[in-house]
């Protein structure tokens, strides 16, 4: 899968499917996107390799208090993706709108739903949580033993 910003400065090549992807109505998601929820898909950062121009990072507020930093076109100014505190620099949230098929990419859960907009339904077979969930309960074998990898390779 490829995707890049408005402009066309910025494209990125997502390398096999992403570890999960999230729809997060958390009123942070919902003030920083201008929309009733975030779709990130999860990748390892070694799997979105960038094309063209590289994004400029800019380190914003979140409500873990310890911030976030997102990937921007320096063009455009729009969102690529975002590295999370706790979640650190190998992993990247990408916004699932600036993939060229985002129908690729469906929501797996809804997470911080208590927060959500009280005219946002879900249909009977989505996987809804209220706040955040373990991710033992909810990522598939595949998807942790990556992430697994993935930490490993991150205490060398």
């Amino acid at each position: 899968m490829e995707g890049g910003c408005t402009c066309g400065n910025i494209r990125f090549r997502l390398t096999g499917r992403p570890l999960i992807v999230h729809a997060c109505h958390c009123t942070w998601c919902q003030r920083e996107t201008g929309t009733a929820h975030a779709l990130n898909a999860v990748y390892e950062a070694d799997r979105v390799e960038h094309l063209k121009a590289e994004p400029e990072m800019i380190l914003t507020p979140s409500a873990s208090g310890k911030g976030q930093r997102i990937a921007r076109c320096p063009v455009c100014k729009i969102a690529i993706w975002s590295n999370y505190a706790g979640a650190g620099e190998a992993t990247r949230f990408v916004r699932v709108g600036t993939m060229d098929d985002p129908s690729q990419c469906p929501p797996d859960i809804h997470i911080f739903t208590s927060s959500r907009q009280p005219w946002v339904t879900f249909g009977p077979n989505e996987r809804v949580v209220p706040e955040f969930y373990n991710l033992n309960d909810v990522w598939s074998d595949e998807a942790k033993e990556r992430r697994r990898i993935m930490r490993e390779r991150a205490k060398k």
